[in-house]
Formats: structure tokens, C-alpha cells, sequence
């Protein structure tokens, strides 16, 4: 079993996490279920699918896992670029928010990489 506390992913994607929730906090009211609870659900899916993939055996189910963390990631940063354009978010929240996206997006397409070079 592979320790994911140890990995740079789940890092920076815990660190994206916290600061979700944070700035979405000031979201409007009426977003509690829709775009807050989105990016939220976005970004704890992509530490989730870190998590997991680390608790699985085989080496296909580590990746795949993996996938959909970089999917979420990708899919927090549209989320951000989304809430920054409707008002709820000031350039400077988005600027902060969307370089921890992309930094994360960027560790996990690298770890992903490095893991379909690795022979089997």
C-alpha cells in the first residue's frame, strides 16, 4: 500500500482544498447548492481519488484513480475561473486559487506521466 501523505499530489491538492473552502465561504447564499457546493465537492473529489488510488493493490487502479483526480483538478480550475466571472471572487482570490489549481493539475499529470513510463 502506498503512503499518499507522502506524495507532492496529495500535498498541494490538500492545500488547494482548504483553500476552497475558505474563499467559498463568501459565495452567495442562493450558491450554497449550486457553485460552492460544486467547487467544493471538485476539489475534495480530487484528494479523495489521491486517497483511494494509494489504497488500491494493483498498479492499474492506482492510475486510474489518479486520472480522475486530474479530472477534478482540471474541473476546479473552470469552477474558479467560473466563479471569478460571475463576481464572486476578487482577481486576487482568483489569481491565488487558479495558480494552486494549475500547480495541481501539473504534479498530477507529472506523477501520472512518470507512472505510464515505469515498467510494470
Amino acid at each position: 500500500m502506498r503512503d499518499h501523505t507522502k506524495l507532492r499530489a496529495f500535498e498541494v491538492a490538500d492545500v488547494l482544498v482548504l483553500s476552497i473552502y475558505k474563499h467559498t465561504r463568501g459565495f452567495p447564499r442562493e450558491e450554497i447548492f449550486g457553485l460552492t457546493s460544486q467547487l467544493r465537492r471538485a476539489a475534495v473529489s480530487v484528494v479523495s481519488n489521491i486517497v483511494e488510488g494509494c489504497a488500491r493493490h494493483s498498479e492499474a487502479d492506482y492510475v486510474r484513480f489518479l486520472d480522475m483526480a486530474y479530472g477534478s483538478s482540471r474541473e476546479v480550475e473552470y469552477q474558479i475561473s467560473l466563479a471569478h466571472r460571475l463576481g464572486y471572487m476578487s482577481d486576487e482570490t482568483h489569481q491565488h486559487l487558479s495558480a494552486q489549481a494549475i500547480e495541481t493539475a501539473k504534479v498530477l499529470n507529472g506523477l501520472l506521466r512518470a507512472l505510464r513510463r515505469s515498467p510494470p
